[in-house]
């Protein structure tokens, strides 16, 4: 019983790089230039369904619809940039892992560092109005001086 299952669990060890390799190999390229570009295609493009997983490593349908298109475009003689300005227009910035720096994506760089500025003067506005200096009335003055005396003592 034990021999079987573990005889069972090699098996399919074995045939999961099978699977994922499975995916490449039914594509036939007219050159090893055009499957290196895929490569880089699966690697660089964001499957939109999948949380931060390429297309190349999603199972989902939607991961394999991209590839398809990526080869199809490859296959008809489109650029690298062709097909990333098609998967973008298609399905948005989160797609590319290395989004274009536009107004709306400057926000996620810039928003952050804003944020600390304004931080940073809040401290400092806060801190001068403590270093202030006190005014006090005659009794405080006298008071003390007598709290003075008696600390020397």
């Amino acid at each position: 019983m034990i021999r079987s299952l573990l005889l069972a669990f090699t098996a399919v060890l074995l045939l999961i790089p099978a699977a994922a390799a499975e995916n490449e190999n039914n594509y036939q390229f007219d050159n090893e230039q055009q499957r290196t570009t895929y490569q880089q295609l699966t690697k660089e493009l964001r499957c939109p369904k999948c949380q931060n997983q390429n297309i190349g490593d999603s199972n989902a349908p939607l991961a394999e619809d991209m590839r398809d298109r990526s080869y199809q475009m490859l296959k008809e003689g489109q650029s690298r940039e062709k097909i990333i300005e098609f998967m973008v227009a298609r399905y948005g910035d989160f797609v590319h892992y290395q989004p274009p720096f536009t107004t709306v994506t400057s926000i996620l760089w810039w928003g952050p560092l804003l944020i600390v500025i304004i931080g940073i003067g809040i401290a400092v506005s806060l801190t001068r109005k403590k270093k202030a200096a006190v005014e006090l009335t005659q009794e405080e003055r006298q008071r003390l001086q007598q709290l003075r005396k008696s600390g020397d003592e």
